[in-house]
């Protein structure tokens, strides 16, 4: 490394003096010699000798007083994720400094209004991971194949056709679950009729998630057009992927932790298999077989003679004016803290 300093220092001098021929001979020995790349040699020998490089530092435009505002906000808001929080924030600040609990300076309240919902996640890390004491994930190929797979929420059916399915797995496990292998149910509902399947598991395992969907495919009056699922690992994987894929099934999720996106499917887990099956213990073959006689005993029953409830239509009713003078006022005294 010396050895090159040494031959930089001797040529600078050489080649910022010297005429364009001259140059190109200089750099062609140089980048020979050193086995720089062309480029960052042409940087060395133009540097000025005893120069010092200046570090430009970046200028933020969200500094530390407005992360120390969003951290005092997350918790006025009861620790919201950043999408929630970026909507409240207008009404929280509105509500939060008449109390005392916030003094912004004008500068730091625009920046607070104008903070995006992503910046207010990156700038709130730190303080969540200090918060909840939970470590990320570890990112892989199920993360990969997750993020690919669209989300959809409860509100976001419209008005499908016969074939898009939510779909969810039931361990029977006895109650609080243990370490073991469990029978499973695989259940899948059809959002427009309601018609469900079920399909006895000896295990959780991706291979026999498509097994179902096979048995499950054969057996229907229609054809599957697409499939809804959690987050489980046993769905969120490279095999299943694959096979919608191959076969045209529509393959989306549900946000995490949100049972609520997969209502339909979670209510006859409810009223069909717990109700049917009960909550005891059921391992091994034996069982899985009695549990796959039980389900194809009942399934037509099912479908053919309980009905399913579903909402029909949907009217908003306008909350009269002093109605609502009433509920501002009242929002206007509340301290949220």
């Amino acid at each position: 490394m010396t050895t090159r300093k040494q031959l930089v220092a001797a040529l600078q001098s050489r080649y910022r003096s010297a005429t364009f021929g001259d140059r190109i001979r200089i750099l062609d020995e140089f980048v020979a010699l050193t086995g720089y790349h062309r480029k960052h040699a042409i940087r060395l020998l133009r540097e000025q000798p005893g120069a010092t490089k200046e570090t430009r530092e970046r200028n933020r435009l969200y500094d530390e007083a407005v992360r120390q505002a969003l951290t005092v906000l997350l918790e006025g808001a009861d620790r919201v994720c950043g999408k929630r929080l970026k909507a409240l924030i207008p009404k929280l600040v509105d509500a939060m400094e008449p109390h005392g609990h916030l003094d912004l300076d004008p500068v730091i309240k625009a920046k607070l209004l104008q903070v995006s919902a992503a910046t207010i996640d990156r700038l709130l890390a730190n303080a969540r991971l200090h918060i909840d004491g939970q470590r990320k994930r570890r990112k892989g190929v199920g993360s990969a194949i997750r993020r690919s797979i669209p989300v959809r929420t409860f509100a976001d059916w419209r008005d499908p056709p016969p074939g898009f399915f939510e779909f969810d797995m039931v361990e029977h496990c006895g109650g609080s679950k243990t370490d073991g292998e469990f029978v499973h149910t695989l259940t899948l509902t059809d959002i427009a009729s309601g018609w469900t399947e079920w399909v006895a598991m000896r295990t959780r395992n991706q291979m026999l998630v498509i097994e179902a969907f096979e048995k499950v495919a054969a057996d229907l009056p229609f054809s599957m057009l697409g499939v809804d699922s959690d987050n489980d690992t046993a769905f969120m994987n490279q095999s299943v992927f694959d096979y919608c894929k191959g076969h045209g099934l529509e393959q989306t999720r549900s946000r995490a932790y949100k049972k609520n996106d997969q209502a339909w499917v979670e209510q006859k887990n409810g009223a069909v298999v717990r109700r049917l099956v009960g909550y005891g213990r059921l391992s091994g073959t034996h069982a899985k077989n009695a549990l796959a006689q039980l389900y194809a005993s009942s399934r037509l029953y099912i479908n053919f003679f309980q009905p399913s409830f579903k909402l029909k239509s949907k009217a908003r009713d306008s909350v009269e004016p002093a109605i609502k003078e009433k509920l501002k006022a009242q929002f206007n005294s509340l301290d949220p803290v």
